[in-house]
C-alpha cells in the first residue's frame, strides 16, 4: 500500500488520537437534548445572586458556572452509575472548571486562536450527528435556556483545549516498532489478557503519596489504603468509600468508576493487578508513582472480535497550509471556490497539482489506499461521511485546510502490516491518555488557584 506524506507526517504518525473536537463537543453538550435542564437552570438563576468561588491566575470562576456544569454532569451520568452526593459533584465540577481555565490560559499564551469557521464546522458536525439541521439545533439550544452565543463560546473553548492538547501532548506520544513487536510477542506467548481481547470496567480509590513524603509517611498511607481495601472486601459500598477517601482527579465522584474499555486502554499496573480477579472482587493496594490504588472489577468480558476483513478508502485532497500568510477563513473560502470549479467540470487532480501544498500534489492529491486509523481523526471523520465521487466541504485540521474527494472503498483481508498499525494505534491511544492526565496535573500545579468562601 502506497502512502503519501499527508500533512508532512509518515503514515504511522497519522493515527487515531484520543479526542477530537467533534467527540469532545458532543460529549460535553449532549445534555442539551435531554428534558428538564431549562427548568433546572431557571431554578438555579432564581436561587441566588452569583459570586466568585475560585480564582485561577487572576481569572474568576463563578458559582453559576459551577452549578451549571454540575447540572450538566448529572444529565450526562450513564444509567446505572451511582449518583455521587451533592458536595462531591460540586467539587468535581469545580475541579473540571479549574483545569479548563488553566488550559485555556495556556492556549492563549501559546497564541492558539479558533476562527469562527472552525466553530461553524463544529456546529455542523453536532447537527449532523444528532440528525437535525443547524436551524433545528439552534431551536433546541434556545429551548434549553442557552443562547447561541454561549453555545458557540463553549464550542470554541473545547476546540481550543483540543488544539492545545494536540500541540502539548499528542506529538509526544510516540510508539516505537519495538513497543509494537513486544505487544504482539505477548499475544503470541499466550498471555491470556493479550491473546484474548478483554474489555474491563474498573473502579479505583487513590490514596495519594506526595512526592516529598518520608518513608514513614508513605508507610502510614499504605496502612490507610489497606484498611480501606479491607472494608471494601468486607462488603462496604466501594462507591461510597471512593467518594469519602479517593484523591483521584474526580475525587471519586463516579464511585471511582473508570468505564468499560479494552485492557490496552488501562495502565498495565491496573490490568496486571486485576487479571486474576472476578467481577465484584477488590484488589489489595498497588503502588504507582501517584500513590496507592485500590481497584474493584465492575465488569469483565471478552471483546467483540473484529472481522478479518477491513474497509479501506482511496481518497484525494487539496491541502492549503494556514498561518500568518493565510488564515483558516481565507483558506476555506479559497477551497470553496475550487469545489465550485470542480463541480463545473474542472478536474480535481489538476487543481491538486496546481495548488495543493501536500506531498501528494504531484499525484493529483491521490492518497492511495488507506486503512482505518491511518489519518488524523477530523480528516477520517469527514471521509467517512462521503460517498464515492463526493467532495467534502472545506475541513480544518491541525495541518491546515483540506478539500477531500472520496474515490472508492473496498474490503480487504487484515494484513500483518495493518494489524501492526492497529496495535500501534491502541498503544498510542493509551499513552496519550496517560500523558494528558499527567500534563493537566502539572499545568494545574503551576497555576495560582485561590478558593473563596461564599459570601455571608
Amino acid at each position: 500500500m502506497r502512502h503519501s506524506n499527508l500533512c508532512a507526517l509518515p503514515a504511522s504518525d497519522l493515527l487515531f488520537q484520543v479526542m477530537t473536537s467533534v467527540t469532545i463537543t458532543v460529549s460535553c453538550l449532549g445534555s442539551l437534548f435531554g428534558p428538564g435542564l431549562a427548568q433546572a437552570q431557571s431554578q438555579l438563576k432564581a436561587r441566588s445572586v452569583d459570586y466568585i468561588v475560585a480564582v485561577v491566575n487572576s481569572e474568576p470562576i463563578t458559582n453559576n458556572e459551577v452549578q451549571n456544569l454540575k447540572l450538566r454532569l448529572e444529565k450526562e451520568r450513564p444509567p446505572g452509575v451511582a449518583t455521587p452526593n451533592a458536595q462531591a459533584l460540586t467539587q468535581q465540577a469545580l475541579d473540571q472548571l479549574i483545569n479548563e481555565k488553566a488550559q485555556l490560559q495556556q492556549a492563549r499564551d501559546n497564541g492558539i486562536r479558533i476562527d469562527d469557521s472552525e466553530v461553524d464546522q463544529a456546529e455542523l458536525n453536532i447537527a449532523r450527528q444528532n440528525q437535525v439541521s443547524k436551524e433545528e439545533l439552534y431551536k433546541r439550544i434556545a429551548l434549553e435556556g442557552l443562547s447561541v452565543s454561549s453555545f458557540r463560546e463553549q464550542l470554541r473553548s473545547q476546540l481550543t483545549i483540543s488544539r492545545l492538547r494536540e500541540r502539548e501532548v499528542d506529538n509526544r506520544a510516540r510508539i516505537s516498532d519495538t513497543d509494537v513487536a513486544q505487544y504482539m510477542q505477548n499475544q503470541q506467548a499466550g498471555n491470556p489478557m493479550a491473546s484474548t481481547p478483554i474489555d474491563i470496567n474498573l473502579a479505583m480509590i487513590l490514596i495519594a503519596v506526595p512526592e516529598n513524603s518520608s518513608d514513614q509517611e508513605a508507610a502510614e498511607l499504605m496502612v490507610k489504603a489497606q484498611q480501606i481495601a479491607q472494608r471494601a472486601k468486607r462488603g462496604e459500598s466501594f462507591a461510597a468509600l471512593a467518594q469519602a477517601f479517593s484523591q483521584a482527579l474526580d475525587k471519586g465522584a463516579n464511585g471511582g468508576e473508570m468505564g468499560l474499555r479494552p485492557t490496552e486502554r488501562y495502565p498495565t499496573l491496573f490490568v496486571d493487578s486485576t487479571q486474576s480477579l472476578n467481577k465484584g472482587e477488590v484488589s489489595d493496594p498497588v503502588r504507582s508513582g501517584a500513590g496507592f490504588h485500590i481497584l474493584k472489577v465492575l465488569e469483565k468480558k471478552q471483546s467483540e472480535l473484529s472481522s478479518t476483513m477491513i474497509e479501506q478508502t482511496r481518497a484525494r485532497h487539496i491541502l492549503l497550509r494556514t498561518g500568518k500568510d493565510l488564515s483558516e477563513t481565507a483558506a476555506s473560502s479559497r477551497l470553496l471556490s475550487y469545489k465550485q470549479r470542480i463541480q463545473s467540470g474542472t478536474d480535481f487532480a489538476d487543481l491538486a497539482r496546481q495548488f495543493s501544498q501536500d506531498g501528494s500534489a504531484a499525484a493529483g492529491g491521490d492518497l492511495g489506499w488507506a486503512s482505518p486509523g491511518q489519518f488524523v481523526p477530523e480528516f477520517e471523520e469527514a471521509l467517512s461521511r462521503l460517498r464515492p465521487g463526493q467532495i467534502s466541504d472545506p475541513l480544518i485540521s491541525r495541518f491546515g485546510a483540506h478539500l477531500i474527494q472520496l474515490i472508492e472503498r473496498r474490503e480487504v483481508p487484515l494484513s500483518i502490516r495493518d494489524h501492526r498499525e492497529m496495535v500501534r494505534t491502541q498503544l498510542r491511544v493509551k499513552k496519550i491518555e496517560e500523558l494528558y492526565s499527567a500534563w493537566v496535573e502539572e499545568l494545574r500545579g503551576r497555576a495560582y488557584v485561590e478558593l473563596r468562601d461564599p459570601p455571608q
